[in-house]
């Protein structure tokens, strides 16, 4: 005889609970079109990102000199994420050529040298290296916006906060 479960499958009418892993999480940076390969190239020279993965849009010709990114994905110390061209997103709810609002946070023990490179890369640096107070959990931390409107901090590693 079989047995009627109701609610979705659940037993004595509560919800059964599932369970999901997640793997990764890898932000993705919308980047205004068609500048996807720039971002790419700004992020290896400016942070020392390596691009691990690539995906090319599938309709650029063959004899056209360089292929249009539709997707990079970027190692920045142990953390992947992914640089994706407004123009060439299917997804309609995806910002077109606006930064994401996110601000994405760096540790070093150089924050001057990580800024310098950064600005000799493209960056604008807002206002001075601060310290103590005004800074990250005590320690220093610069603010960049990198030429794609997306805001940066140069963080030196954190304190314990109290």
């Amino acid at each position: 005889m079989a047995e009627e479960v109701q609610n979705g499958g659940a037993e004595n009418g509560t919800a059964k609970a599932v369970t999901v892993t997640f793997t990764a999480m890898k932000p993705q940076l919308i980047v205004e079109a068609p500048k996807a390969g720039d971002a790419v190239q700004f992020y290896k020279a400016a942070f020392g990102a390596e691009e691990v993965n690539r995906v090319n849009h599938p309709k650029r010709k063959a004899e056209q000199e360089l292929p249009l990114i539709l997707s990079a994905e970027l190692k920045l110390g142990s953390t992947t994420f992914l640089i994706s061209d407004s123009d060439l997103t299917d997804d309609s709810s995806a910002p077109v050529k606006t930064a994401s609002g996110c601000i994405f946070c760096l540790e070093t023990e150089d924050v001057e040298g990580a800024v310098a490179k950064a600005v000799t890369a493209g960056a604008v640096s807002e206002g001075e290296i601060a310290e103590g107070d005004g800074a990250c959990c005590g320690g220093r931390v610069g603010k960049l916006k990198d030429p794609y409107g997306n805001v940066w901090l140069i963080c030196s590693p954190s304190k314990k906060c109290e």
